[in-house]
């Protein structure tokens, strides 16, 4: 074989590519078998996503996962905002290491083990001042705030260590305060990392079963914990279902984030050729 009829890295590339979205396209095309059995297939059918809207349970821990997701993934980029500013703004000073340590460990940390940590301390702050009372959503929402705090905190930190902090400074010597300066200055130019990290928690947070388990009570079921416990006693294809409803989702959004990025590039650039013209 020649040199020029086998190209090694777009064969690599396309067995990369296969590997990940080889099982995506046979769970879609799956999701419209007739059988009940996943792995048989017995024709064309869409009858699975219309039992799927009927599945009161599947429905219900799909809202109660997309809420705690949403409000887990906002919380954990503002306190995570807030952290990389003192991180990266403060300089040194006492017990920088400490915080830093403290930030950043859920992220080396096993989940079983924030899930146990965080559920002896519900039940300790139950039996001593009576709250929380039950453990539910606002339990699983504590604890995904709490380590997707540590994943927004270093893409964050990350952004405000590349951004030139004579902007800000300059603003500051003009007349603007810290605070003015933060929403005005900082925030806009850190916005993309914001978008960044908000994705990534809402990810994760979509995505937790052994946290979610630990520090789960009775309604509060989220859908990882209910394909769990289905795929235990066999797959349904309502699951199949609704895995492509959020692969459609999800494709959806990544078109729309890539067209905005594609039209804000062509309109830079068109402004970059404009002031050349006047120049």
């Amino acid at each position: 074989m020649s040199r020029k009829s086998f190209n090694f890295p777009n064969a690599m590339l396309a067995l990369g590519l296969a590997f990940l979205y080889l099982p995506m396209f046979i769970l879609v095309i799956y999701s419209f078998n007739a059988s009940k059995l996943v792995t048989v297939w017995a024709g064309f059918s869409t009858k699975w996503y219309s039992e799927l809207f009927r599945d009161s349970q599947l429905i219900d821990a799909v809202f109660t996962s997309l809420q705690i997701a949403v409000s887990a993934s906002t919380a954990a980029v503002i306190l995570g905002t807030m952290a990389a500013y003192v991180l990266n703004r403060f300089g040194r000073f006492r017990g920088r290491t400490l915080f830093s340590s403290m930030i950043t460990a859920p992220l080396v940390m096993p989940d079983v083990i924030i899930g146990l940590s965080m559920l002896l301390m519900f039940v300790a702050l139950s039996s001593n001042i009576g709250w929380p009372q039950d453990r539910g959503m606002l339990t699983i929402w504590m604890a995904h705030v709490t380590f997707c705090t540590a994943y927004t905190t270093v893409v964050i930190s990350s952004r405000l260590r590349e951004m030139d902090g004579s902007i800000e400074e300059a603003a500051m010597d003009l007349g603007a305060s810290p605070l003015k300066t933060f929403f005005i200055i900082t925030l806009p130019t850190i916005a993309p990392s914001l978008v960044s990290a908000w994705l990534l928690s809402f990810t994760l947070s979509l995505d937790d079963l052994v946290i979610s388990s630990f520090v789960a009570g009775p309604g509060s079921t989220t859908l990882p914990m209910v394909v769990f416990s289905s795929v235990r006693l066999g797959v349904s294809p309502k699951v199949n279902a609704l895995a492509t409803l959020i692969i459609l989702c999800v494709s959806l959004a990544a078109f729309i984030a890539w067209w905005l990025t594609r039209r804000a590039d062509r309109n830079k650039r068109a402004a970059y050729q404009m002031m050349g013209r006047d120049q």
